[in-house]
């Protein structure tokens, strides 16, 4: 439960930050061309706000609803379908009497706030914290593939080497490498041999759903991180910091035999030879149905791999973030590629609100947060930019055909436009939470 509130708790700061923003990038070019704004809020507000005040002509308030934020713009066809208003002569503080170039600056003030603010982040982040990855070369014991892993190929013990025979340096970059550049091949060590493994297009569909396929493989000995609450290992006395030493008398060599050993005893009590304070003890545990004891191991990267880490001064910062986000946009767009594959299946991967609070860290911790704040505001940016009409790239679309053209679209058309965009990104965003409780049940959320 814990877990979650703290996942929700980042989540909504981050939309918050990332929604007055976006919004803020809207208002700042309407008033930098005089043009009225009656409403600038964080969230929806129907029927109700949660707090609102008056200042000049415009209404700034917080609504209940965490969907989104606004700004109303007098004289614009928008989510708030104010067609009273648009039956009066035209005002010189509307949206609508502006020139076309004017209301194309304000149309994209939004998305053009969300692509520098990740830009800044990424600038801020590097030069705070620097960048911190596991090299593939550092991955020394080889790696575990999951079920999805093996049916694409992989075995447990294998070494990356490449994709397409191009070296990926940071480790946890080779799977999305060969999901957004539709790689062919991974090149694996295996037994002292160097093994092509083939990859598909229905390949890339089971890739896609996963949520890892890849994971480093690590040595045996490991300590107890945490206990879950009621489990097997709680009712028999497992404590944290306990040191597994051996399992019916068996010991391993690394964590995933120890891991499949015991799946291997669903129903069964098993015998626990562990360390604890520098003393051997003893437990039985009974192991679940699910093949759990209930626990989770305290791995540390840094103690058993070598990781490398990048200092930035200030202005050293400065093009590695702009080279981040950049990189970051041309890897988000390649995902876009995916969901005209057939064979991939994207769209069973899209993902709605819980995916989206799932990718941040279960604790709070800042670089994480900020990192992730950055990402989700590139992901704004570009989903705005669809050219459907209820979103920023809706109203591009009409104004820049209104300027090769040189003739104004029907407002009636506009409307019905608006309402089509409207229908259909709720069935968007409905599919996609559809997708998030269907992962859930099935457990692979």
């Amino acid at each position: 439960m814990e877990t979650i509130l703290v996942k929700t708790a980042q989540l909504l700061l981050s939309l918050s930050i990332l929604v007055v923003l976006h919004e803020f990038g809207h208002f700042m070019f309407a008033r930098l061309f005089k043009t009225r704004v009656e409403k600038f809020y964080l969230f929806f507000d129907p029927w109700f706000s949660l707090f609102k005040m008056k200042k000049g002509d415009t209404e700034y308030g917080i609504g209940w609803l965490p969907l989104g934020g606004y700004v109303k713009i007098s004289g614009m066809i928008d989510e708030s379908m104010d067609k009273e208003a648009m039956k009066l002569p035209p005002k010189p503080w509307e949206f609508r009497s502006k020139p076309a170039w004017q209301r194309l600056l304000i149309m994209v003030g939004g998305v053009l706030m969300n692509f520098l603010f990740a830009l800044v982040i990424y600038i801020g982040v590097l030069y705070a914290w620097g960048e911190e990855y596991l090299p593939t070369e550092n991955v020394k014991y080889g790696i575990v593939a999951n079920e999805v892993g093996e049916e694409v190929g992989f075995q447990t013990g294998d070494k990356v080497l490449t994709v397409d025979h191009k070296y990926i340096d940071n480790f946890l970059k080779v799977i999305p490498t060969v999901v957004l550049d539709n790689a062919k091949t991974v090149q694996v060590e295996r037994n002292g041999q160097k093994v092509d493994v083939e990859i598909s297009d229905s390949d890339l569909a089971l890739m896609l759903k996963s949520k890892s396929v890849l994971e480093p493989r690590f040595p045996f000995d490991i300590k107890i991180g945490g206990i879950e609450k009621e489990s097997p290992a709680e009712i028999a006395g497992l404590q944290k910091e306990d040191v597994f030493l051996t399992v019916n008398g068996l010991s391993f060599q690394f964590y995933d035999e120890f891991t499949d050993y015991v799946n291997s005893q669903k129903g069964n009590t098993i015998e626990l030879e562990l360390e604890r304070e520098g003393q051997k003890i003893v437990k039985k545990v009974t192991v679940s149905e699910e093949g759990k004891i209930g626990f989770y191991a305290a791995f540390n990267h840094a103690d058993i791999f070598e990781l490398r880490t990048i200092k930035y001064g200030f202005l050293e910062s400065i093009p590695a973030g702009i080279q981040r986000g950049v990189q970051t946009t041309k890897d988000y767009l390649k995902q876009f590629k995916l969901f005209f594959n057939k064979e991939a299946k994207a769209y069973e991967s899209l993902g709605g609100f819980a995916t989206i609070g799932n990718i941040f860290p279960s604790v709070w911790d800042w670089s994480a947060f900020w990192n992730m704040t950055a990402f989700i505001s590139i992901i704004l940016a570009i989903m705005n930019l669809l050219p459907i009409p209820a979103l920023d790239g809706g109203h591009v679309m009409f104004l820049l055909a209104e300027m090769i053209s040189g003739r104004k679209p029907n407002e009636k058309f506009l409307e019905y436009a608006q309402i089509a965009g409207m229908v259909l990104l709720l069935a968007l965003v409905l599919f996609a939470n559809a997708n998030d409780i269907i992962k859930m049940i099935n457990g692979t959320f």
